[in-house]
C-alpha cells in the first residue's frame, strides 16, 4: 500500500490538485465570461466550469504512473485500489463544491460538482479505449461545449450536460452514470498492461 501510495504520486500531486479545485470553487464560483459562439450569438462560460479540469489532470497523471513489474503480480490489489483513488478523489471534488455551494448559495458550485463526476468518467473511460487520451477527453468537451453548447444565449443544447443547471435530475443521474462507467472501465483495464500508442 505504502509502494503504491508513492507510485500514484497522492501527497505531491492528487491532494494538492484537490486542494486547488476547492480553494477556485470557493473564490471563481459567481464568476462568468461571455465568449463568442460557435452555433449561437454568444455563450456564457462560468469560470467554475473549468475547475473540475484541475481533478481529471492530476487524477489522470497519478493513474499514469505505473509499475507494471509490481502491479502485474496476482496478490496486488492494484485495480481496487486505483478504483478507490477514482472514486475518492471525484468524490471529495464533489462534496467541496456541494460545501461551496451550500456556504455561499451558489448553484454554479453545485454544477461544479457534479461537472466533476462526468469529466472524470469521461476521462476514464476515454483512457479505458487509448491511454494517452485520459486527459485530453475532459478538456476536449469543456471547451467544444464552451464555443458551442448552447443554441442561444443561455440555453444549451441537451448534449451539452455540463451546461445544464444544477437542478435538472436527468443530467445528475446522466452523470452519475458516465462516472460509475468510467469505474468500471477502469477497473476492467487498469490489470493490462497499457498499450503504447
Amino acid at each position: 500500500m505504502i509502494w503504491w501510495c508513492k507510485g500514484r504520486l497522492l501527497l505531491p500531486v492528487v491532494v494538492p490538485g484537490l486542494v486547488a479545485f476547492a480553494l477556485l470553487a470557493a473564490v471563481a464560483h459567481g464568476e462568468a465570461v461571455a465568449l463568442p459562439g460557435l452555433l449561437a450569438s454568444g455563450n456564457l462560460l462560468f469560470l467554475i466550469h473549468l475547475t473540475p479540469l484541475l481533478v481529471t489532470g492530476t487524477l489522470a497523471h497519478s493513474l499514469a504512473q505505473r509499475l507494471p513489474e509490481a502491479e502485474d503480480l496476482a496478490v496486488r490489489a492494484v485495480r481496487r485500489y486505483d478504483v478507490l483513488l477514482a472514486l475518492f478523489t471525484a468524490s471529495a471534488a464533489a462534496g467541496a463544491a456541494s460545501v461551496v455551494g451550500v456556504v455561499a448559495r451558489s448553484a454554479t458550485a453545485y454544477e461544479a460538482g457534479r461537472n466533476t463526476l462526468f469529466l472524470t468518467g469521461l476521462m476514464l473511460l476515454a483512457g479505458a479505449v487509448r491511454p494517452r487520451a485520459a486527459t485530453v477527453a475532459p478538456v476536449a468537451w469543456v471547451f467544444v461545449t464552451a464555443f458551442a453548447g448552447y443554441r442561444d444565449f443561455h440555453r444549451p443544447w441537451p448534449w451539452a450536460v455540463t451546461l445544464h443547471p444544477a437542478g435538472f435530475l436527468p443530467t445528475y443521474a446522466l452523470c452519475l452514470a458516465v462516472f460509475l462507467g468510467g469505474l468500471a472501465a477502469l477497473h476492467r483495464t487498469r490489470g493490462h498492461r497499457p498499450s503504447t500508442d
